[in-house]
């Protein structure tokens, strides 16, 4: 358990900084009209986003990690944090100083987390079926195909309606990850190959994570960060949180309920109010394009 709490905290960070770095790199390429695929493929030639994706991808497997010994109301609430680590970044980088309410918004954050962390308990192992694992690519594809005809709003209310199907995915992919057969591990990825292929929630996982990409994306050249990544953690953090809570069987320690409930209210509270703080001016955007 303390290994995966470990892995949790290291994926927000990494998290963090693929954001900045996302955010900056989507700025600063030419805006897709509508969801528009071949957004990605400008922003692949970009050095920024593509370390940001990579970040991604380490927290990605981090995360995965942590799931298969922690709940995913943990997780997701750690995983939320990064709002944190991006504050921190961002006051360090891109010469945007934290505020007094941020620093204390950001001790929210470690608050909430802290509560969080002494709540978890180890994660059993729960009946996943056929109709679960199905439901999950299901809810990914209607996510996705709702993304296209709300792709079309722009400004901020298209940032805040992409922001929440991102987040959304997102979750998507938590859950997918969740439910994966508890027989394969991370050692034995390429050997279990066959069982995973076979899997629903291994689809789901790769769909709801393309997706998720793609509207995360979109959604940053709609509007500030603010508008885009709010909505985001509201959605990647409360949704997969309440499948876990309902249907997945996750708890926290006995007698612990209470405790891990203000801590998640705490955690996400806080992350919300920091990502103001992910805001970038255009100057800010020059002096990063410069250096």
């Amino acid at each position: 358990m303390v290994a995966g709490l470990l892995g949790a905290f290291a994926a927000a960070v990494c998290y963090g900084i693929g954001s900045v770095l996302q955010a900056v790199a989507a700025r600063r390429t030419q805006s897709a009209e509508g969801l528009d695929p071949r957004l990605l493929l400008r922003l692949f030639g970009s050095w920024r986003y593509l370390l940001g994706i990579a970040f991604d991808g380490i927290a990605f497997v981090l995360s995965i990690a942590a799931l298969r010994s922690l709940p995913l109301f943990v997780v997701q609430s750690i995983v939320a944090s990064f709002l944190a680590v991006t504050a921190v970044l961002g006051a360090i980088f891109l010469h945007m100083p934290l505020r007094r309410s941020e620093w204390f918004a950001l001790l929210v954050v470690v608050a909430g987390l802290v509560l969080v962390g002494l709540s978890a308990a180890e994660d059993r192992t729960v009946s996943v079926g056929t109709a679960e694992r199905w439901g999950v690519l299901v809810a990914a594809a209607v996510l996705g195909l709702a993304a296209i005809p709300l792709g079309r709003i722009n400004g901020a209310p298209g940032a805040a309606v992409l922001g929440s199907l991102a987040g959304l995915e997102f979750g998507a992919v938590a859950v997918a990850a969740r439910i994966l057969p508890s027989s394969v591990q991370l050692d034995t990825l390429f050997s279990d190959l066959g069982i995973l292929l076979r899997d629903p929630a291994i689809y789901a996982l790769v769909l709801a994570g393309g997706v998720a990409l793609l509207t995360y994306s979109t959604a940053l050249q709609r509007g500030t960060v603010t508008q885009a990544t709010a909505p985001l953690v509201i959605g990647e953090t409360v949704a997969p949180a309440l499948v876990g809570l309902l249907l997945l069987g996750d708890r926290p320690r006995p007698g612990w309920g209470w405790v891990a409930a203000l801590g998640f209210v705490l955690a996400v509270a806080g992350a919300l109010s920091l990502s103001r703080h992910g805001d970038l001016s255009e100057p800010e955007l020059e002096h990063t394009q410069s250096a």
